[in-house]
């Protein structure tokens, strides 16, 4: 297994690259959103609810796109399928890079919204499923490293933004971001299970009938590998904790789209921060999230489970945004970051238990279908949270409460944590297809 583990280097500086590229530029894209649309303010609702309506409509669109993607990886391999959103992500901080005026702001605006449908999560399903096509015993470890590796890019990309101009910013982003894709073509092995896979249909229903016509040979095409909605059913009934982890996805999925949605906007609202400051909370949080990931987790999970990490990380993201919804000072939001060093035991613990309750031909749709969820998550978070964050910073708040919208975020952690401890979770499935005998007694 160990050996296994040192074979999956190619696909960790896969995802360093891409990590880095897209994480640098958050520090900086409040502040680009702000001088384009509101100048010289702290505090603008137009920003915040074109946010939260970028996020939804990028949700609406992984929601297809991601059990799809996710299918055709388990037929046509990851490598091929990661080469779409690796590139296509390039795009818009090229457009960045060159003019952050207000009509290129648009123009980025139209961009990412288009290719963030495709791009926003691709790349960490897809290489969750590259990592259990290779590690069978010790997946909880290996999913641990992977996310570590990401937390790693988090902390390289944030330091580095924190000594970069915006304009520099975006263009280190958009170079990386061209070597992640052309090094992830060149070196990463492709994990396509058979030759005959682009003639061979995926979660058949009824048994296979043989054809002699000529006809029946025809390779199916591609739209004949979109998951169905029964596909979907299928695959949730298949198991009751991965069903139960569903839920959970969703609700942690709603939370972590509520931050990325309002917390920058808060913080910039509430005391002031700047491109620097947003760089300095994200650069504790990214040390603490390597610390959790690479050396916390793999001791961990073999001593006390999954499960129980997963409601480790659920109740302290919780208890952070409960911190954050009350801060009395600058200092509170630096403190809340270090917490985060269990707070991201949730995400890769949970993809960990899904990915033992399906068969190995599974892993792509069932990584997809748990990121489709995530995604549907996506949508709901800003329409819910976007609004409310902009109404409790505003003057015609109902009562004076700027962290209520925050304090909102934490309840849907609750919400997952307790999900999370009546979840139990089953036995690892080593069966090539779980979802067929389910299909076919429907």
């Amino acid at each position: 297994e160990m050996e296994k583990l040192a074979g999956l280097r190619h696909v960790f500086v896969t995802v360093f690259l891409s990590n880095f590229a897209a994480i640098m530029v958050v520090p900086a894209i409040t502040d680009v959103t702000m001088s384009a649309l509101c100048p010289g303010k702290d505090e603008c609702s137009l920003a915040i609810y074109l946010t939260g309506f970028q996020q939804a409509i990028i949700g609406l669109g992984t929601v297809v796109m991601m059990p799809l993607i996710g299918n055709l990886s388990d037929l046509y391999g990851r490598k091929a399928l990661l080469t779409l959103p690796m590139t296509v992500c390039i795009i818009p901080l090229v457009i960045l890079a060159y003019s952050r005026t207000t009509n290129f702001f648009y123009v980025y605006y139209v961009f990412r919204t288009l290719t963030g449908m495709v791009s926003e999560g691709s790349v960490q399903c897809l290489t969750l499923a590259y990592v259990a096509d290779n590690i069978t015993e010790k997946r909880g470890s290996a999913i641990g490293v992977l996310s570590g590796i990401g937390s790693g890019a988090f902390v390289c990309g944030t330091l580095t933004a924190r000594f970069l101009s915006p304009a520099r910013t975006f263009q280190v982003a958009a170079i990386v971001s061209m070597v992640a894709a052309v090094y992830m073509r060149i070196f990463l092995k492709d994990t396509i299970c058979d030759n005959d896979a682009l003639t061979r249909p995926i979660l058949k229903s009824v048994p296979d009938t043989i054809q002699s016509d000529a006809k029946s040979s025809t390779r199916v095409q591609v739209f004949k590998k979109i998951p169905s909605p029964k596909n979907l059913m299928c695959l949730l009934k298949s198991s009751v904790t991965f069903s139960q982890a569903a839920f959970v996805a969703f609700f942690n999925s709603l939370a972590e789209g509520g931050v990325q949605a309002s917390l920058l906007y808060f913080l910039k609202a509430r005391f002031h921060f700047n491109k620097d400051q947003f760089a300095d909370t994200m650069l504790i949080f990214g040390i603490a999230g390597t610390l959790s990931q690479l050396l916390f987790m793999p001791m961990l999970v073999p001593a006390i489970g999954e499960e129980k990490l997963l409601s480790i990380g659920l109740l302290v993201g919780f208890s952070n945004m409960l911190l954050n919804s009350i801060a009395w000072s600058a200092w509170v939001p630096y403190a809340v970051a270090m917490f985060n060093i269990f707070a991201l035991f949730a995400t890769p613990c949970l993809r960990s238990i899904v990915s033992k309750q399906v068969g190995p031909e599974e892993q792509g749709i069932a990584q997809g279908c748990i990121s489709g969820i995530s995604s549907f998550a996506n949508i709901m978070s800003p329409l819910i949270y976007s609004p409310l964050t902009a109404l409790f910073l505003s003057e015609g708040a109902p009562f004076h409460f700027p962290g209520f919208s925050i304090l909102c975020i934490g309840l849907a952690w609750m919400i997952a944590f307790v999900l999370s401890i009546m979840m139990r979770v089953s036995p690892t499935t080593s069966s090539n297809k779980v979802s067929n005998n389910i299909c076919t007694e429907a």
